[in-house]
């Protein structure tokens, strides 16, 4: 990754962009289907949550200014146990990006082009992967910088421009399966936050890390309002989304906007933000994996990086023989796996560094 220093504001869209790419695919039906009719409760509940992890995540932060948890990971247990975590960023990374490339992928083949190999489908991506990495990560972040917000925009647009199809009454019974379920097993929605993953290498990116905290809360309530926007747009359309597996479901919302004689069938418009949007998002996850691994190797750059990873992304995501595999990942595994390094790992990690740091000064 170039020395290139990141603004606040390309530093709130590097959070989002994770979670935009993750409600392209089945992340809206996930949240559905695990809390029903109680989802926009649930998330507003989560989010609240989330954002508390956040602001933790910064005061832990604070004792080491200019660090990320590589960094940390070396001050709490030296070189190897530093290695062990950047190797598991690193997969963790690779596994989740590349098989929701294939679901994305998955979805473009059955909507556009049934008749072509998934593989070539998927090769594009890669093409496109490794020819931004040639570039320097300043022109991703400015073209994710400029992508993110019309993705923001056509959400919006299509919230409104559906309200007229919407029934209120499918909030109802507005706890769904019950407290229990909503606001205990309904925990496991911290996963549709998947992008504060990223908050743990900011820190010695950023312009102004001084204004860390801010980043950290304001990425957290916007990925929110995102979420919200999209649930609600499905959940008062559809409800037989609760019960199928339909793919791409957002996609769908967008084929019923009509506006005059002249405004129809806007859907392609969408898919094309949505595929630049991904596009941003597989470069960017690429660049913080290959600046993990030149870390924990030392080595000089990340050039020869390039196409192995790019390798990598193709193969990992040939892996699923079909799509009900690769989505049964994103649905059932990714969020347990996300939650994982996101809680367990990584903020465990954050709370042992301070109080090592507090054990020495009072010894």
């Amino acid at each position: 990754m170039s020395k290139y220093k990141i603004g606040n504001l390309e530093a709130i869209m590097l959070v989002l962009i994770i979670v935009v790419t993750h409600t392209i695919s089945s992340l809206p039906r996930q949240l559905l289907i695990s809390t029903k009719s109680a989802t926009i409760l649930n998330l507003i509940y989560v989010s609240i949550v989330a954002t508390l992890l956040a602001f933790l995540i910064f005061k832990l932060f604070k004792k080491f200014p200019g660090q990320d948890i590589i960094d940390i990971s070396y001050f709490v247990g030296g070189k190897v146990f530093r290695d062990i975590v950047g190797i598991i960023f690193i997969l963790y990374f690779l596994i989740s990006s590349s098989i929701l490339l294939r679901n994305f992928c998955e979805s473009l083949k059955i909507i556009y082009f049934p008749m072509t190999n998934i593989n070539y489908i998927i090769l594009l991506f890669i093409l496109a992967l490794c020819t931004a990495n040639r570039l320097d990560f300043s022109a991703t972040l400015k073209t994710n910088l400029l992508i993110l917000p019309l993705v923001f925009v056509s959400i919006i647009f299509l919230f409104f421009s559906n309200m007229n199809k919407f029934i209120p009454q499918r909030i109802f019974p507005i706890l769904g399966d019950g407290i229990f379920n909503t606001f205990v097993l309904g925990l496991g929605n911290l996963s549709a936050f998947s992008g504060i993953v990223f908050l743990y290498f900011l820190p010695p990116l950023l312009k102004e890390p001084e204004k860390f905290k801010k980043i950290a809360i304001i990425s957290t309530i916007a990925t929110a309002v995102y979420l919200i926007l999209c649930v609600s747009t499905l959940l008062f359309m559809f409800s037989f989304f609760l019960e199928t597996d339909e793919i791409t479901p957002l996609y769908n919302a967008t084929r019923y906007i009509e506006i005059g004689s002249f405004f129809q069938r806007l859907e392609s418009v969408f898919l094309l933000f949505w595929i630049l949007a991904f596009a941003c998002y597989l470069s960017i996850v690429s660049k913080f994996s290959m600046s993990i691994f030149k870390k924990i190797t030392n080595i000089d750059t990340t050039t020869p990086l390039i196409d192995i990873f790019g390798l990598l992304f193709f193969s990992i995501s040939l892996i699923p023989e079909n799509y009900a595999i690769s989505d049964n990942f994103e649905t059932h595994i990714y969020p347990y796996l996300m939650l994982s390094v996101y809680i367990f790992m990584g903020i465990s990690i954050l709370i042992i560094a301070n109080l090592m740091i507090r054990t020495n000064r009072s010894a």
